[in-house]
């Protein structure tokens, strides 16, 4: 007998196993032609990242992959990394310096970035050291950061091929400003709200003609001291006689023009809209259409500047509305304020409203990277899961802008420009100029995202490494960055390379809580994964988490599903426990059975290959929560339930032969079950693994052999007859739940069947508690018995002698009574149209369940009750 702990301690477990696996270096991961390589590139989480369920949900699914891809035989290759996430680090050093009264301007550029490697080497880890946590099988040794040195030469290198190649230029144009961090940010980075506003309409006088106005409405009043025109639809008849004349531009000295357009909906509000080039999208475009001045009014942090009038330089922007909209108040020329729902945009990383604001950037055009990824997809070389998502990328791929690349930061990828002192001339290397005293290098970073597309390949060390492990196989990653960073990896790979960087992409469902809404520390429903892994450990949430979440759908998430991952990891345990506290001594994983499989045997050998047949269906469509469901039925229902209770008779033989060949058979079956379930629940498996054969040092389940479908051991011969056999058992357990016989007592069963095989009884009589089991010859049924009807098999428990039948029928004519009463309380109130129209749908809909099921359980009742007569 092997001693094993009663219940399974997973903080033990975890400790132990990931200091083994990390020592002796068992997902190192180097170039061996003899095998084909299997390789994931981890989405590299920002050095400013803390563990979140999205991370728990990602990493898990990849974790899987890789595992079950080693085992297979695949050189697996998991390459871990972290990005320097240039605007989130930035914003983090300068409040942390912020702290000791130091400013980034005062200390200077070269200062301020030593600062930030110093907070990335005390604080960037943290993320790794978590993911750690998780059980994440990462080649550690790889591990890659968007700026080690080799990296960002590769990115430098790459801009450089694109300017040479006429695909990055220079220009001003609108961009979306975030006043917070001072910087650009891209399209994909500003995120939408609605927000209750209002929409001011303000009165601009006619030139000239006094008491005669042209009302435009805005929801930014504050602009209107950028106006440069006021635009009309040249169709409408309102304004014919207005365009080319001029207005006088309240608050200001100057005068603007009213243009026609046909951009202008004459529909909507006035029909008149006030022209802004340098700060509006739309209007940017009318204004280069009819040559108007730009006027820029806002400072880079969003405070008035020098191009308003003298009473409002200085404010702030929402400060600077406020006196605008009292101003034109004062002025009598605020004809009405209307409250206004409308959507706006807000940086994501800065949290504030996003300004356009007219800018000299750098931008890469798209339109001719984006032909070769759009094909790559199209094509099918490279696979979206769900393939839904393919749609979502085409349009936007067809819609694509050109990319605003530059950065005003000091901490990222800088920019490797310079420009002359003296001609102002441009140049572009790698390199520096040889005579630097003459250039000035571009203060701009690029976008973090302009550094990332390259992840794909340029986290290997050298060609020979990109030509073994890229294309990599599988990106795991959420659809929020489908145009962040797959679309543009797509484009990288196809471009710099000439092949696509991945073959798949599977995308992972959005985690909300169980009302359906996205987790946020706001609403307080975002549960710490680390304090969810403290009480009920690591394999249990990332079992769950799988379990809950089908491809393509929301993950409706709650601390308390973690049972499910723990009770699933106890069954396991408890069914190890009971196999090796059985086991005879000196069995060794060399041993086989003396003996020939019984029915059982064959049964469960069928049912585990067929599963395994199941699995290879689920991983190959990427259907991981189907896969867990798949283990987990096998597991607990087929394993554990049947098999264990319909073998455990032979543990206990006094027959030594019996009791080993049943042992021997159970550990290995055992074996290869911790194997199917070990890219879920690692932790769990490789203690129990290492427990049942003696092991070397250095072995893990982690690098055993997967188990492969073996066609001759199903039959589905043998599944159905089991399955009968179980489904008689099944009806046995229900009649004596049903018919309350105490569980001391055994009954006697009688059978009508064809099909039925006297060697079911030994088993039928251990598992159901039967005393003796007569076949039936004829139409003849034993007196006040309970029955029930399996796959035409008709089964009678004669009841006599085995309950009071007096009191039992007693007993059900009261719960008659009483759920007759409850049904037509129910049926009162669904009738009762003063409950109906004002409870919620929920509420009636919870009453008319109610309802069903207290008829269906009447109707139980009652055949039960004839029983009994």
């Amino acid at each position: 007998m092997i001693e094993i702990e009663k219940a399974y301690n997973p903080e033990n477990s975890e400790e132990k196993w990931s200091s083994y696996w990390e020592f002796h270096k068992l997902y190192r991961s180097e170039i061996d032609t003899a095998r084909k390589p299997y390789t994931i590139v981890i989405p590299p989480p920002n050095i400013t990242g803390m563990l979140h369920l999205g991370h728990i949900l990602n990493n898990t699914i990849q974790d899987i992959l890789i595992r079950l891809h080693r085992m297979k035989g695949f050189n697996a290759c998991w390459v871990p990394g972290t990005d320097h996430a240039s605007i989130a680090t930035e914003t983090k050093v300068v409040n942390y310096l912020k702290e000791s009264g130091i400013s980034k301007q005062e200390i200077g550029r070269e200062e301020f970035l030593k600062h930030c490697f110093e907070w990335k080497e005390k604080y960037g880890g943290i993320i790794i050291s978590q993911l750690k946590k998780l059980g994440v099988s990462c080649d550690w040794e790889r591990l890659r950061f968007t700026m080690d040195e080799a990296y960002s030469k590769s990115v430098i290198e790459a801009f450089v091929q694109l300017y040479r190649e006429g695909k990055i230029f220079r220009g001003y144009r609108l961009v979306n400003w975030d006043p917070a961090s001072r910087s650009a940010i891209s399209d994909e980075e500003v995120e939408f709200r609605e927000v209750n506003g209002k929409l001011w309409h303000l009165r601009y006088p006619v030139a000239g003609t006094e008491g005669k106005f042209v009302v435009v409405a805005t929801t930014r009043p504050e602009t209107m001291l950028g106006d440069t025109a006021v635009a009309v639809n040249p169709s409408d008849v309102r304004y014919k006689d207005l365009i080319g004349k001029e207005l006088e531009l309240p608050l200001t000295d100057r005068k603007i023009k009213i243009i026609a357009d046909e951009f202008v909906d004459s529909e909507f509000g006035t029909g008149a809209v006030k022209v802004t080039p340098a700060h509006d999208p739309n209007d940017y475009e009318m204004g280069k259409r009819h040559n108007l001045e730009f006027i820029n009014i806002l400072t880079p942090e969003g405070y008035l500047n020098e191009n308003t009038p003298v009473e409002f330089k200085g404010l702030e922007r929402f400060e600077a509305r406020k006196k605008v909209v009292e101003s034109l108040k004062n002025l009598d020329l605020l004809e009405k304020i209307e409250d206004y729902k409308t959507n706006i945009g807000y940086s994501q990383r800065g949290g504030v409203p996003v300004e356009p604001y007219l800018s000299e950037q750098w931008f890469m055009k798209m339109d001719e990277l984006a032909i070769p990824a759009v094909k790559a997809v199209k094509d099918g070389a490279v696979k979206f899961y769900p393939g839904h998502w393919v749609k979502t990328y085409e349009n936007w791929m067809k819609n694509i802008r050109d990319w605003c690349i530059s950065r005003q930061l000091w901490w990222g990828h800088r920019i490797p420009v310079w420009y002359n002192n003296k001609t102002g001339e441009i140049y572009c290397d790698v390199n520096p100029p040889s005579d630097p005293d003459n250039w000035t290098q571009d203060p701009d970073v690029l976008d973090t995202w302009a550094s990332s597309w390259l992840w794909a390949h340029e986290v290997f060390r050298n060609e020979e490494e990109i030509k073994y492990y890229y294309p990599t196989d599988t990106l795991v990653t959420g659809p929020d960055i489908i145009f962040f960073w797959v679309a543009r990896m797509i484009m990288a790979g196809t471009h710099f390379r000439g092949e696509i960087p991945f073959k798949n992409v599977y995308y992972t469902s959005i985690i909300r809580d169980d009302l359906g809404r996205k987790m946020s520390k706001t609403l307080g429903n975002s549960p710490d994964p680390l304090e969810v892994i403290k009480e009920y450990g690591t394999d249990a949430l990332r079992f769950t988490v799988i379990y809950i979440a089908p491809l393509g759908q929301d993950v409706l998430f709650s601390t308390e599903k973690c049972e499910i991952g723990r009770n699933f990891a106890n069954k396991i345990w408890n069914a190890g426990r009971f196999i090796l506290m059985n086991t005879p001594e000196g069995i060794t994983k060399n041993d086989k059975p003396a003996s020939e499989p019984g029915l059982i045997d064959k049964w469960i050998e069928s049912r585990f290959n067929n599963t395994l047949k199941d699995l290879d269906q689920n991983y190959s469509k990427f259907e991981f929560n189907n896969a867990s469901k798949t283990i987990y039925s096998y597991v607990w229902n087929d394993f554990c339930d049947w098999y264990l209770e319909m073998i455990k008779n032979k543990f206990y033989s006094g027959d030594e032969s019996t009791k080993r060949d049943a042992a021997i058979r159970a550990l290995n079956l055992f074996e290869d079950l911790l194997k199917i379930v070990h890219p879920f629940m690692p932790f769990l498996t490789e203690e129990l693994w290492q427990s049942i054969f003696k092991r070397e040092n250095g072995e893990s389940i982690s690098t055993s052999e997967y188990p492969v479908v073996n066609e001759s051991k199903i039959s589905l011969k043998v599944e159905s007859d089991t399955l009968f056999l179980q489904n008689i058992i099944s009806a046995l357990r229900n009649i004596r739940g049903e018919m309350n016989v105490a569980p001391s007592k055994t009954i006697s069963v009688y059978l009508k069947s064809d099909k039925y095989d006297p060697v079911f009884n030994e088993l039928i009589k251990k598992l159901a508690k039967v005393e003796s089991i007569e076949i039936l010859k004829d139409d003849t049924k034993p007196a006040k018995s309970a029955s029930a009807v399996i796959n035409d098999c008709e089964i009678f428990v004669p009841l006599e002698g085995l309950i009071d039948l007096d009191s039992e029928r007693n007993r059900l004519n009261k719960e008659i009574v009483r759920i007759t009463g409850a049904i037509s309380g129910i049926e009162k109130k669904l009738l009762n149209e003063s409950f109906v129209s004002k409870a919620p749908a929920d509420v009636i809909e919870k009453e008319k369940q109610k309802l069903q099921d207290w008829n269906a359980n009447l109707k139980k009742l009652q055949e039960i009750l004839d029983s009994l007569s």
